[in-house]
């Protein structure tokens, strides 16, 4: 065991070295405090009262506890680890993060509030805030890997007349060399889960930041431009250039381009860090979805649904971007239009004007809508073709192969071909329209001599300015319009990310996902009364109906064709919630367990269409339930099961073996290969109850064989879907 007293942790705010470490009984109250310290969370939250954790737990109990904490607080719990000689980095960019302190009985765990390359915030268990130095959390971390080389490298540097000031880096040295490939764990990032509110996720960044910086390096660039035409306006006005006025110009030309510099850096960092929130948001919402959302759909409107989301966020920030600066230059320009020689006259000139660019923006939308939607069936049209071109082939007279195409192919050019037009007047009549306006209005106080040449030079200048945004505000519609017809793709994934996820009321511990339940009697899964239907008004797939599965049960539920099998195995996986009716699990409803611990202890195997094989790893494939990426211990059971399963000749066969790509791009495999790694896919995951829906149908006597018996020996609970 590790004594905290046995590492030397100078501290400048606090001395007694066993508070700063929080233990295992308080581990709430520190996750609560680093999320609130954080900023993640803006109000006490209420945390259940967990049962203790055991003095010696393992590594996956004490992950659970704090994702269970994390989870109930709104905040995702995010395991990370490192390799000895990358530890001093992972420390320094971490914050704030959980650490668990290793060979601690009880557990006791540090908590960072801040990295830091030299000096890590942390928040001691008094609640106090400490400044203590990287190294001496390092040393923490590491004290396990180190202690049992220390002695013997003190002595060999001894031996070798290393001198003393320089025996440290030395031994640190003879350390990374030995431990640089050791993996450290116990570390817990903390941060807004992807479903978190999106707008205290770009707070939380510090996103606005960089947009204040790029509005107002533009406005002070605007103010550097006036300034120049003003003093080149006063020399040409005088009639000659002085030195000083000229090197007064010069400099504020100058000043510019650092400005300009740190402009686009901040761009950067905006667009960077926005569209890294908004991916994973989108991808978070994709994993959320129901499959009923997405079973209607087919491959080509995936393809088209990723292809318009990609860009999404660049779209978003470049054209909003854009329009938001033309807003504050057509501002500036109509306070200078104001002042000019035009005066009224300009100002409902400019407004009238603006009118007239927003008409015309709203015809674009309405073509680009129209193209955009036929973009969309010729995109779905020519995938769904391309994947089903051997159907084609058999079944299509080859001369009317292209007439569906060339429908589609001519009606997009002529969208096209009009959206283009609009346009182009959108682009090149708005702006040279305006300037034909705005100089008519000072066209006669320029004949007639009425005003002054300051006054036609300021007059001159704003509209000038307002060209050019009205240039941009043309311009970044035209974007803000492409980012709307994106959004109908990517909104409902970016919605689905938003859902609330069923808290659960009931927090267990055990390593086996199994429910300590004091009643050993009662099923282990009951339906009583269950009555669902797809549609609101349709007729119930499922009219009362009951059930009961006891521990150890292997059942075979047997039914014709759309009977209704398939619905009930969604409904008890947890997939679809029925209508009315009993649905309980080992005592528990929904409710009480919660969305994600439900399905962990019910596992299925749907049926062949709707089970797949990702273009990936076997292995990645055959272990997408469990923890990833696996240990040695993980894949010698999955290849047992494997090899249990009649599928050691693949393996065998495969070059890489279990790292082999498998999938439409890599090893394909048969239809009964496919279907023994969905029954161990199920296996592998050690659920309570494992329902097989149809999975034996495509095995040949002897794989049946060699399967039932896997399944039989290795389920806790078996359901088993077949015809009759």
């Amino acid at each position: 065991m590790l004594a905290t007293t046995a590492i030397d942790i100078p501290m400048t705010e606090q001395d007694d070295s066993r508070t700063l470490f929080w233990p295992a009984s308080e581990l709430a109250e520190a996750v609560e405090i680093l999320c609130r310290k954080a900023g993640m969370l803006s109000y006490p939250a209420e945390i259940p009262v967990f049962p203790d954790l055991p003095d010696d737990p393992d590594e996956s109990a004490v992950g659970r506890r704090i994702e269970q904490i994390a989870g109930l607080l709104g905040i995702e719990a995010e395991p990370v680890e490192s390799s000895y000689a990358d530890i001093e980095e992972m420390i320094a960019r971490s914050g704030p993060a959980l650490f668990r302190i290793p060979e601690s009985e009880p557990p006791q765990f540090l908590a960072v509030l801040k990295g830091g390359n030299r000096r890590l915030s942390v928040i001691a268990a008094d609640m106090s805030l400490c400044r203590i130095p990287l190294k001496t959390v390092r040393k923490i971390l590491t004290y396990k890997l180190e202690a049992p080389l220390t002695h013997s490298i003190d002595k060999y540097l001894e031996r070798a007349g290393v001198p003393e000031e320089r025996r440290e880096r030395a031994a640190e040295s003879f350390l990374s060399e030995q431990l640089g490939t050791e993996r450290i764990r116990g570390c817990w990032l903390l941060r807004f889960s992807p479903g978190a509110d999106f707008f205290k996720q770009v707070l939380h960044a510090r996103l606005p930041r960089y947009l204040a910086v790029m509005i107002g390096l533009h406005i002070i660039g605007q103010i550097l431009m006036f300034s120049g035409w003003w003093i080149i306006g006063q020399s040409i006005f005088k009639g000659h250039f002085e030195w000083v006025w000229l090197s007064a110009w010069a400099l504020i030309m100058f000043t510019g381009i650092p400005l300009q510099m740190i402009g686009i850096r901040a761009g950067t960092f905006l667009s960077v860090g926005f569209g890294a929130l908004f991916k994973k948001r989108l991808l978070y919402g994709t994993l959320k979805l129901e499959p009923d959302e997405i079973r209607h759909q087919g491959a080509g409107q995936f393809l088209g649904r990723v292809m318009e989301s990609e860009s999404l966020d660049s779209m978003v920030l470049g054209s909003g971007f854009t329009a938001g600066i033309a807003v504050i230059d057509l501002v500036i320009a109509g306070y200078i239009l104001w002042k000019g020689v035009g005066g009224p006259y300009h100002i409902i000139a400019l407004l009238l004007w603006c009118f007239i660019t927003f008409f015309i923006c709203w015809l674009l939308y309405r073509h680009v809508r129209e193209m955009v939607e036929t973009y969309r069936e010729m995109t779905y049209d020519l995938v769904e073709r391309m994947v089903a071109h051997r159907t084609r082939l058999a079944q299509e007279d080859h001369k009317r192969w292209h007439d569906d195409e060339d429908r589609i192919l001519n009606r997009y050019l002529n969208l096209l071909e009009d959206q283009e037009g609009i346009s182009v007047q959108l682009k090149s009549v708005i702006s040279r329209g305006w300037l034909i306006t705005g100089l008519s209005g000072i066209a006669f106080a320029f004949v007639t001599g009425s005003a002054s040449q300051a006054e036609l030079a300021v007059s001159l200048g704003g509209i000038m300015l307002a060209a050019h945004a009205l240039s941009g505000i043309a311009g970044g519609i035209t974007g803000i319009v492409g980012a709307k017809m994106a959004w109908e793709q990517a909104g409902p994934l970016f919605r689905a990310g938003s859902r609330e996820k069923i808290p659960p009321r009931f927090f267990s511990d055990s390593s086996e996902n199994k429910t300590d339940l004091p009643d050993r009697k009662m099923p282990m899964m009951l339906l009583k009364d269950i009555v669902f239907r797809y549609r609101e008004h349709g007729r119930p797939i499922l009219r009362e109906s009951s059930l009961k599965i006891h521990k150890g049960d292997r059942i075979l539920l047997e039914g014709p064709s759309g009977g209704g099998k398939s619905t009930l195995i969604s409904i008890m996986a947890g997939l679809n919630v029925p209508e009315s009716g009993l649905l309980l699990l080992q005592g528990a409803d929904r409710q009480t367990l919660g969305h994600e611990a439900w399905r962990k202890r019910v596992a299925t195997a749907p049926q062949f269409h709707e089970n797949h094989i990702l273009t990936e790893t076997f292995s990645f494939n055959l272990l997408m339930g469990r923890e990833w990426p696996p240990c040695d211990k993980d894949l010698e059971e999955a290849e047992t099961v494997c090899r249990e399963m009649g599928l050691g000749d693949l393996l065998d066969r495969m070059p890489a073996g279990f790292q082999q790509m498998v999938g439409e791009s890599g090893w394909r495999l048969s239809h009964g290969e496919r279907s023994r790694l969905y029954i161990a896919r199920a296996i592998l995951q050690k659920a309570d109850l494992i329902i097989l829906d149809e999975s034996f149908a495509a095995l040949d006597p002897e794989n049946l064989r060699l399967a039932l018996s896997c399944v039989i020996g290795r389920a806790n609970t078996l359901l088993v879907i077949a015809h009759p």
